[in-house]
Formats: structure tokens, sequence, C-alpha cells
């Protein structure tokens, strides 16, 4: 079989590939290639924000019916709720189970690396009513300036409910706003062009920076972390999928060149603009995916949820102390707050982490000391199953709106390797 060099999916394996070997042959070297991976970062983030601006209000702007904006969104927002709860009881039942925890040195804490996370876990803006409130911008242009999703999520949301309202009389501004998607996809489809780089210098990173034997002592954590995340993909969403008309395991296949960009850059964010086209292609309506999607993205984190628990349960384990049934259930729903805080960019969940802790003082927020030399490794796991679980949340809303396209889904399945369209 003939690889093709030219195709993206084997230049980002094989950037990930050199990334390990510099990271094992030249450390140093490549701890300093994590800037290859920032600028990648930044490049999608800058464009981002306008993407999920246009494509929000064509999503709900052309609907032209309220009622079917607040059905979509009332759908969404329960499945979200639901999925990422169970997450979260998986993530906790697998931790009581396995118990990496016990056994650990915490005399090693390095606690001076915590005062960091801990002043911003006690910020408001991490809080839950931080969070709430830093829902609504001070200034429409602050929150372009800042890049900050929620706020231009919340603003967008306003701007196509107005929209729709109006009716017809809002269709040249629609039309206006499918245009600028389309040149912002184009220039996505540029930047694409450098993930493999970005993918390279973010594993060359990783590995030059930890190391093996950064991984000794937590490797069981991260296996648990990992035998949770596959549960909960194949089973859960699995069978979610199985529920609605198609195979969790072709339908990853399907969007295998957004995976592993997450795998490189540890981001979901990175590969959101090209998830929604690959949605829209495999026979989802763009109202459905403009509007499903971006909220998915703040609302429905299963992989940090995942995370979430069992990194709490696992410092309370390292600390040797005991968690009743009540307190647990007292953390979930917790949890249940804070797990929606935290959006898909690389170590967010590691300060949301900090901030559950803070609203959850029978675990000392100091034991985070114990996760921040393999945090990195456990971020791309669960940067992939929150891209699994916005994916399979977005065909689903769409099937139960009957706003999915079978005949474009079997012509999707005839052409699996369509990414992008130039």
């Amino acid at each position: 079989m003939r690889i093709n060099f030219r195709n993206l999916t084997v230049q980002v394996i094989i950037g990930i590939i050199l990334g390990i070997i510099v990271g094992l042959v030249s450390p140093k070297f490549g701890a300093e290639l994590n800037i290859l991976a920032q600028w990648f970062i930044k490049l999608i983030k800058m464009l981002v924000p306008p993407i999920i601006f246009f494509t929000v209000i064509i999503g709900i702007g052309g609907m032209g019916d309220l009622k079917k904006v607040g059905r979509i969104g009332g759908k969404a927002l329960i499945y979200f709720e639901v999925v990422s709860t169970v997450a979260l009881a998986i993530g906790l039942i697998i931790v009581n189970l396995i118990q990496p925890g016990h056994g650990i040195d915490t005399s090693h804490a390095k606690t001076s690396q915590v005062s960091q996370f801990v002043t911003q876990a006690k910020d408001s803006e991490h809080g839950f009513i931080g969070f709430i409130s830093g829902i609504i911008p001070e200034s429409i242009a602050g929150a372009f300036v800042k890049g900050d999703l929620l706020p231009i999520l919340f603003f967008a949301v306003l701007f196509g409910v107005a929209a729709a309202s109006l009716g017809e009389r809002a269709k040249p501004v629609i039309r206006f706003f499918e245009d600028m998607t389309e040149v912002f996809f184009k220039i996505v489809g540029i930047v694409m062009k450098v993930s493999p780089i970005a993918a390279f210098g973010a594993m060359a990173y990783t590995v030059g920076q930890f190391g093996a034997s950064s991984l000794i002592n937590l490797g069981e954590l991260m296996g648990s972390v990992y035998l949770t995340m596959i549960i909960f993909i194949v089973l859960v969403l699995g069978g979610i999928a199985k529920a609605f008309g198609f195979n969790i395991f072709k339908f990853i296949a399907y969007i295998k060149e957004e995976l592993l960009l997450v795998l490189g850059t540890s981001s979901s964010e990175s590969a959101m603009p090209s998830l929604m086209r690959k949605l829209e292609n495999f026979g989802c309506s763009k109202s459905v995916v403009g509007l499903v999607v971006p909220t998915g993205y703040s609302f429905n984190l299963d992989g940090t949820a995942i995370y979430l628990s069992m990194a709490s349960i696992f410092i309370a384990q390292a600390y040797n102390v005991h968690l009743t049934i009540g307190h647990q259930i007292m953390l979930l729903l917790i949890l249940m707050l804070t797990s929606k805080g935290a959006a898909g960019v690389t170590g967010s969940g590691f300060i949301t982490l900090a901030a559950t802790l803070s609203a959850f003082p029978v675990i000392p927020v100091a034991g985070i000391a114990l996760l921040i030399g393999v945090d990195r490794f456990m971020s791309e796991s669960r940067a992939l199953t929150n891209i699994i679980g916005n994916a399979v949340a977005t065909v689903v809303i769409s099937k139960t709106e009957k706003e999915f396209d079978k005949n474009e889904a079997l012509e999707t399945a005839a052409h699996p390797t369509e990414s992008i369209p130039s």
C-alpha cells in the first residue's frame, strides 16, 4: 500500500512521531519547540471568534422561528447536562475501584508551583457566579479583542434571535454572514496546512519537558483516565450513536483528521472550525451545527468532566482523605457546575480543578501539585473525548429535529476522506 505523503492525516502522524523522537534525543531543544504549537493555536484562536459569531447568527437567524431556536437550544442543554453527569459518575466509580492515589508520597508535591492555580481558582472569574457574570460582555469589541468565547456566543445568540424575529428583512444580513463564513473557512484551510508542524512542536515539547520518568508515579492514574475515556466513548457515546442509527467507530474514522490535530495540540478548540464543516458534510443542518457545536464547547466537555472527577478523588486518596458517599455526591454536584466553566483550551481543566477543590475544602487544593508534571499528557485524552462528545451530540440533535440529510451522510460514507472543501 502506497502512503500518500500529501495527505494531511499522514503529515500530522509524521509530525507527532518526529516530535517524540526529537523530545527523546534532545529534551532541551524539544522543550523549546513548544512555540510552534503556541503559534498555531494563536492562529486558530484568531479565527474562532468571528467563525462562532457568524455561524451562530446564521444558525439562529436563518431559522426564522424562535420556537425552533428555543427547542433546539433546550434539547442541547438537557442532553449536555445528562451526558456530562454520566461522564462524571463513571469517573468517580472507576477511580474508587482502581484507587490510583493510594501509596503516593505527597511529601514530594511541588507546592511552590501551586500558588498560581490557587490564586486563579479563588478569582471570581473561575467561580460559578463569576462564570455566569462573565458571559455578559462589558463591550462587544472587548469580547472580540480578548477572544472570550462565552460573551461572543451570548451576543451572537441575541443577534440571531433578533434577526429571526425580523424574518425576511434580516435575510440580506444572514446572506452576508454566510459569505463571510465561507471566506473564514477558506482561511482555516490555509492555516490547517501548517498543522503537522504544530503537532511536531507540541509533541517534542511534551516529551522533552517531562520525559518518561515523570509518568512512573502517576502512570496508574493516567491509565485509569484513559480507560475511563475509552469506556465512555465506546459504551456511552457508542450506545447513543447506535440508538440514533450510526456507528461510533465509523464516525470517529470520519473525523480522524480533527482528532489527530487535537492529539497534537491538546486543544479541542483548534479543530472546531473544520469539525463544523465536517458535520455539515456528514448531513447535519447548518443551523443545528451553528448552534450546538459552539455551545457544546462550553457546556458539553465530557472528557474534562471525567478528568475533574478522577483527579479530585485521586488527590483525596493520595492525602488519605476519606470521602463518604455524601461527600462524593456533594462533589459530583459541584463538578456539575464547575465543569461548565472549563473551555476547550489547553490548561483550563487544570484551573477548573483548582476552582472545584476551593469550593470543596474537604480535599486539599495543594494536592494539585501532584498533577502538574503529567497534566499535559492527560489533556490530550480529555480534549479528544470532548470533541467526539460534541460531534455525537450534534448528530443526535440534528436527527431529533429531523434536520439530518441521510443522502448527504451516504455520500460522505462513500467518500470518507473528504475534508474542508476548497
